[in-house]
């Protein structure tokens, strides 16, 4: 007896010993923190899986766009009362997808409102996506997501829908340029898990995106006549301090004075002839997050006078970025400046 079960615990060892040795081949790019879930080994043969490594996911760049995004679906979809708080969470299924893009295409799909099973969450999500896909296909989008992508919750796939979605339909907001992840793909070749790690683009640059829209003056001012910078800078400050001198107030630096949102929101009560009220912004702010509220609240007002909601984010402005300020203030010049 005692003999039995030394040899079987010597052929335990061996078994793990061949076990660890596969591993070892199967996943040589396998990057650390990233683990080999249960599922993969039961991939098909041919199959793959696209796991995002954990490094790009705590990306501040890239948890950049993941705001912007999620915020950006809770503003369309605000009507809906829908709250967006988690993308792999709440766009797996299908529901979230499928209003969002009935509202921003004016299209009604043909699906049902509720469903809790996963065969009914990927016959949403198959109609979803191919009405997604014959929109964008036409116009040259290579499609990078999947009905098994999506409802598998893979992040990356999720994202690349949503950027498309996004700069497509010319959503008023600035996406976070050069915003690149890796990726672990797990194939299985013969029986064996191969991994590799890829690089995959989420978004290039603004003026490579913003091709896709339609360009508005300032975008062309300054492609075309990057020299007169300084006389568009000199104009759009006699035009605010035209306004402030009202309040007593000067500016003489663009993108520091107006980056906490005070004298926007003060600007904008003087352009459209009210008075703001103190409780509704933070007069003296002093963390981001406040100087980000007051120029968010900025932006309402202008969309409230019947302007378009800014094609820039709160957080450029509150962190000095001198083209989304001369941006905003362009976009007010243009639609007051006959204004007394």
């Amino acid at each position: 007896m005692a003999g039995l079960l030394c040899g079987t615990k010597r052929k335990k060892q061996v078994s793990d010993l061949h076990e660890e040795g596969k591993n070892a081949i199967n996943s040589p790019l396998l990057p650390s923190g990233t683990e080999v879930h249960p599922e993969d080994t039961l991939l098909e043969e041919n199959a793959e899986r696209i796991m995002l490594d954990p490094t790009s996911r705590e990306n501040l760049k890239f948890k950049d766009l993941v705001k912007v995004l999620i915020d950006w679906i809770n503003s369309e979809l605000e009507e809906e009362r829908i709250i967006v708080k988690d993308l792999e969470e709440d766009c797996y299924d299908g529901q979230v997808l499928q209003k969002l893009f009935e509202k921003l295409s004016g299209r009604k799909l043909n699906v049902a409102e509720v469903t809790q099973s996963e065969i009914g969450q990927k016959q949403k999500l198959q109609t979803v996506l191919e009405a997604v896909n014959n929109t964008l296909r036409p116009h040259g989008w290579t499609v990078e997501w999947s009905v098994d992508s999506i409802h598998s919750k893979n992040l990356v796939a999720i994202v690349y829908l949503l950027v498309a979605l996004a700069m497509h339909f010319q959503a008023p907001i600035r996406l976070p340029e050069h915003v690149s992840v890796q990726v672990v793909v797990v194939k299985k070749r013969e029986g064996m898990l191969q991994t590799a790690v890829v690089t995959k683009e989420l978004t290039s640059t603004t003026e490579m995106m913003m091709g896709r829209f339609e360009r508005d003056a300032f975008d062309t001012l300054l492609d075309h006549a990057p020299d007169k910078l300084n006389v568009v800078k000199t104009s759009l400050i006699t035009f605010v301090n035209k306004h402030l001198n009202k309040l007593n107030l000067e500016v003489t630096e663009l993108e520091s004075q107006f980056a906490d949102g005070v004298y926007l929101i003060l600007l904008m009560g003087l352009l459209e002839d009210y008075f703001v009220p103190l409780y509704n912004f933070f007069l003296t702010p002093e963390s981001f997050e406040q100087k980000v509220h007051n120029v968010a609240f900025a932006f309402e007002l202008m969309q409230d006078g019947g302007l378009k909601k800014p094609k820039a984010r709160p957080e450029d402005v509150v962190n000095l970025n001198l083209k989304s300020t001369l941006r905003v203030l362009y976009n007010l010049f243009t639609n007051y400046k006959n204004s007394d």
